[in-house]
């Protein structure tokens, strides 16, 4: 008895769902869930059969109704393309049902919009809306508002998603990418007052660019000839400093108490004493033994800073500017010892025999300073989202 309430208890529950969603207006929701409960099934529940036919006549006239009230509104092409999409894909999600027949033989009627015709009209509609669009913000483009371009590119592109091979669309594409593309010079300036060898710049112009482009940012090593630069990312090197060559010394001493060999332990008289086995008795003889180890540590930097600048070259504004410093360091140790190696204790053992190296020269530590400026200039530069 219990069981059969509960499954009348869900049977008016599911019913009253589908019902529930249709007052409330929510017809998409009430024809996916009287769907889901009729597919598959071989004898249909007639509440469900009535309710998807009243929630799918309910939809398909608050959409028509919706349509005629857009058509009335310029501009909005795009928004009825939409409505016609929703009519189609809903009919497609109720037409594997048809015909649709209850097991108490009741018979849905549904009443089909022919939705090709209409919305392959409003998609010329809209096509052609969109590239009237474009062709005006083009016209602002021209005049160089590179955000008018970049909009009118996505306009563009939306008319392939409704119409193929539309007008001009692809030329006017590329016209559009071509006028909204923001040309990046990237420069370096040197104002310290030490001066930097030339393989130094090679070096850091040598990131490349591959990552930096991207959008509608374009970014150029060197000065382009066709096209105009709007923005230059210039590293403002301001400071140059190499230190010194330094050498630390330093010496101790490791000892150690080992065995080295025994001595006979005599008696009075002089003569070696025997154990109750009649062998000699000996006793350990023990040695301090020492091992003076010589500590080398060679260390030289280098330090290149700066401003990485960001200038907007129309106005020949300073956007912003973010200080930048990167240093190169040599350190060698090398140490060696004098006396006996069993004295040396394990950290001297692992440390011995090392030899000083010969200290680079400043061009060499300043290059791979600038080995280490090139990425941490592109990751700035990546992330300023100034540009």
């Amino acid at each position: 008895m219990l069981i059969v309430l509960l499954a009348f208890a869900t049977f008016v529950s599911s019913c009253k769902r589908t019902e529930k969603l249709v007052e409330q207006g929510r017809y998409d929701e009430a024809i996916a869930y009287a769907t889901k409960k009729l597919s598959g099934k071989k004898r249909k529940k007639e509440k469900h059969v009535k309710g998807l036919e009243r929630a799918f006549d309910k939809a398909t006239r608050r959409d028509m109704d919706r349509i005629a009230q857009l058509e009335k509104r310029p501009g909005s092409e795009e928004r009825i393309v939409e409505v016609y999409r929703h009519i189609r894909e809903r009919q497609e999600r109720v037409e594997p049902l048809l015909p649709l027949l209850s097991k108490n033989g009741y018979y849905a009627e549904f009443k089909f919009v022919r939705v090709n015709e209409l919305e392959n009209a409003a998609l010329d509609k809209a096509a052609a809306a969109l590239y009237d669009e474009a062709q005006q913000l083009l016209t602002d483009a021209e005049r160089g508002d590179k955000y008018a371009a970049r909009k009118a590119h996505r306009k563009l592109d939306k008319i392939n998603g409704y119409v193929g091979n539309y007008k001009d669309v692809r030329d006017l594409k590329y016209h559009a990418r071509t006028l909204g593309t923001t040309h990046i010079l990237f420069e370096m300036k040197n104002n310290a007052q030490v001066v930097l060898p030339q393989e130094f710049e090679k070096e850091v112009l040598r990131m490349g660019t591959d990552e930096l482009d991207g959008g509608w940012n374009r970014f150029h090593l060197t000065p382009p000839v066709e096209e105009t630069v709007d923005f230059k990312v210039r590293m403002n090197i301001t400071q140059i400093d190499v230190s010194p060559e330094r050498i630390k010394e330093r010496e101790y001493v490791d000892s150690k108490e080992i065995q080295d060999g025994f001595d006979y332990v005599l008696d009075e008289n002089g003569n070696v004493l025997k154990d109750t086995l009649g062998n000699d008795i000996t006793v350990p003889r023990n040695v301090l033994i020492r091992a003076r180890v010589t500590e080398i540590f060679q260390s030289k930097a280098a330090i290149v800073g700066g401003h990485l600048e960001y200038i907007d070259v129309k106005n020949n504004d300073l956007v912003k500017s973010t200080p930048i410093s990167v240093e190169a360091i040599f350190e060698n140790y090398a140490s060696s010892f004098r006396g006996d190696r069993r004295a040396l204790s394990r950290d001297s053992r692992n440390r011995c025999d090392t030899q000083p190296l010969p200290f680079p020269a400043d061009v060499d530590l300043l290059l791979d300073a600038a080995e280490q400026m090139k990425p941490i200039v592109k990751k700035e530069i990546l992330y300023s989202k100034l540009i």
